[in-house]
């Protein structure tokens, strides 16, 4: 999934992670990693997004927990009138 990218799969999940968890802009992720010590423009950062965002959510998908089968639901009623 990360083969033939410069940069480490740790740099390219933090860029993504920091862009869909706290909704920041392509140039705030930018200036966030040169903060780290990671020179990569913004343009690579959206291709990033575009590309692995479905790949990550595909795997998070997987590893979810089934919800029960059953579920129950309480009866209510108001009286109108006395009926």
């Amino acid at each position: 999934m990360f083969k033939h990218h410069c940069f480490p799969k740790a740099i390219i999940l933090q860029a993504v992670y920091f862009k869909l968890r706290f909704s920041l802009s392509y140039r705030d992720v930018e200036e966030l990693l040169s903060i780290r010590g990671v020179k990569v423009d913004h343009a690579t950062i959206q291709r990033w997004v575009f590309k692995f965002t479905p790949m990550i959510e595909k795997e998070f998908r997987k590893r979810k927990k089934p919800v029960g089968n059953r579920w129950r639901m309480d009866e209510t009623y108001i009286k109108v009138k006395g009926k």
